[in-house]
């Protein structure tokens, strides 16, 4: 392997050992092509992680004037990550699938909770390896969802990535934030802080029906307020615009206007995206609460996940000015940006001895874990409504 110029490592088990091939998939396509093992097996590159190289950047990103179909190449639950090109989709409830639990019920009422994750962050962060990558929290579920007022975890993993100079981002439609804020305060002045709050409604009575559990309108306009006013900018995400529910001009006008007069520096509209496992809970919802919508919702979706693109051009010909008109396009941050120094590098340390709790238990019942480091507690809605 060394004469050819591949690195490589040997794994020893307690059966034998394997020679484990060093340099990602670049390395594995050339290693295929120079020796083409007889082992078929090892040829496929399915589920092999995609790295590029560090010093690439993104230069921009353009319209192609077409519409293709985009594939998930990480995980397979909707996101598509490609060297800092993120389209993210929300699937929190079809993820509780991957623990053994239903979309439905279990998601509404069921959640693990890892209550050593602030000292396993602590040890990879303390690791030679970590870069100092931005590290975005909420992409998946809510970590200020209501659980963390009894858990406390956030005060741990915002100290962690402070201490260890790696910038963060967190998005949330959970007040349980305020809390944190003299913490975040502190970090931001160590490293790179984003804030976001999720906010898609005004109407009380929509949001009593969709999202039950949730803080209210209100009260996540007055967690912009609080966090603006701690120092800290902070964008909303105007997420998910319901078609023919909560989508006229009228409606986004309101809302972008109690935004912006909520200090958001910054807003982004995004359109309901219906993924297995969010897509049957929603249309549930809606045969219920509006059935002679129904038809119409098929339509719009008729293509699966996404909603049809010519709704998708309509809602940014709709939104466009209000953002403007608001100041919320980004152009007020980008005119009042300052540039950070850069964050030198924190010492490295042996990490101390922890333990990553494994994500499902090693034997049945396979409902879940006991009583134990992993917590599985009922929680009314513990994902406060995201999906």
């Amino acid at each position: 392997m060394r004469r050819l110029g591949f690195r490589c490592a040997l794994d020893r088990t307690r059966t034998g050992a394997a020679v484990r091939l060093l340099g990602g998939p670049e390395r594995l396509v050339r290693f295929l092509r120079a020796v083409d093992p007889a082992v078929a097996a090892r040829h496929p590159l399915a589920g092999t992680p995609v790295t590029g190289d560090p010093d690439l950047r993104v230069v921009s990103v353009e319209p192609l004037g077409t519409t293709l179909p985009m594939y998930d190449i990480t995980t397979g639950t909707g996101d598509f990550v490609a060297e800092g090109v993120v389209s993210h989709n929300c699937y929190a409830r079809n993820s509780h699938t991957y623990l053994d639990l239903d979309a439905g019920a279990d998601f509404d009422s069921q959640i693990v909770v890892k209550v050593n994750v602030a000292r396993v962050l602590e040890r990879e962060l303390r690791a030679p390896r970590w870069a100092r990558e931005p590290v975005a929290m909420g992409t998946n579920t809510d970590p200020y969802q209501r659980a963390e007022g009894r858990y406390r975890l956030m005060p741990g993993i915002v100290t962690a990535l402070a201490r260890w100079g790696t910038p963060f981002s967190v998005l949330t439609k959970g007040t349980v934030l305020t809390r944190d804020l003299p913490l975040l305060t502190a970090a931001a002045a160590d490293v790179p802080v984003s804030l976001g709050v999720s906010v898609a409604l005004l109407d009380r009575h929509l949001h009593a029906r969709l999202e039950p559990g949730a803080p209210t309108p209100a009260a996540r306009l007055d967690l912009v307020r609080r966090i603006t006013d701690a120092g800290i900018p902070c964008g909303v995400m105007v997420a998910p615009v319901l078609p023919l529910l909560n989508d006229s001009p009228e409606a986004l006008d309101a809302l972008l206007g109690r935004i912006r007069a909520a200090g958001a520096t910054r807003a982004t509209v995004m359109a309901l995206h219906l993924r297995p496992g969010t897509r049957e809970w929603f249309r549930a919802w809606l045969a219920r609460e509006h059935p002679k919508l129904g038809e119409r919702y098929d339509l719009l979706y008729r293509r699966g996940s996404y909603v049809a693109p010519e709704y998708r051009r309509a809602l940014a010909e709709r939104v466009g000015p209000l953002l403007r008109r608001h100041g919320l396009d980004g152009s007020r941050e980008a005119a009042t940006a300052t540039l950070r120094p850069p964050v030198p590098p924190g010492p490295v340390a042996e990490p101390p001895a922890a333990e990553q709790l494994t994500l499902l238990p090693p034997a049945p019942p396979r409902r879940g874990p006991g009583p134990g480091p992993d917590e599985r507690k009922p929680a009314g809605r513990p994902n406060g409504g995201d999906g």
